[in-house]
């Protein structure tokens, strides 16, 4: 549909089912996130991302699934009994999806806050991540 100034305007129905798409995205994640079983964790990364996806955020670069894979599991171990959890809406246009999450005891106040941008293929499928922490605990 052109719009004003003859711009390419999409209908409001297809935003909404874009977000549902990159609510679906970063829920995913989430999960490949929390997956402690080292085999489903290796399973959902393979599902979730391209072959040749990248993870980078302030502490990690990681190139490819196992690199992917092995970080998720590098973290777990650095904080055992921690949870990751979205922390608000997802907001998504364009193969990009914005979302907060939280890392912390599953029920309690979580210490560690960030937010990642994931940027998919066209079949929805994560090629990079882009990461970003916004919170840590205070060391003494």
């Amino acid at each position: 549909m052109v719009g004003p100034q003859g711009r390419n305007v999409r209908p409001a129905d297809a935003e909404r089912q874009d977000l549902t798409v990159y609510d679906d995205i970063a829920q995913r994640y989430i999960n490949a996130w929390n997956q402690s079983d080292p085999a489903a964790r290796r399973a959902a990364v393979d599902d979730l991302y391209t072959e040749d996806a990248r993870y980078i955020d302030p502490l990690a670069v990681a190139e490819g699934k196992e690199a992917i894979t092995a970080t998720i599991g590098a973290v777990q171990q650095q904080f055992p009994g921690f949870v990751f959890r979205l922390a608000g809406p997802v907001d998504g246009h364009h193969n990009q999806a914005r979302f907060t999450w939280e890392l912390g005891p599953a029920g309690q106040p979580a210490p560690i806050v960030g937010f990642d941008v994931a940027v998919t293929d066209d079949d929805g499928r994560i090629r990079s991540v882009f990461g970003f922490i916004d919170k840590v605990p205070a060391t003494t």
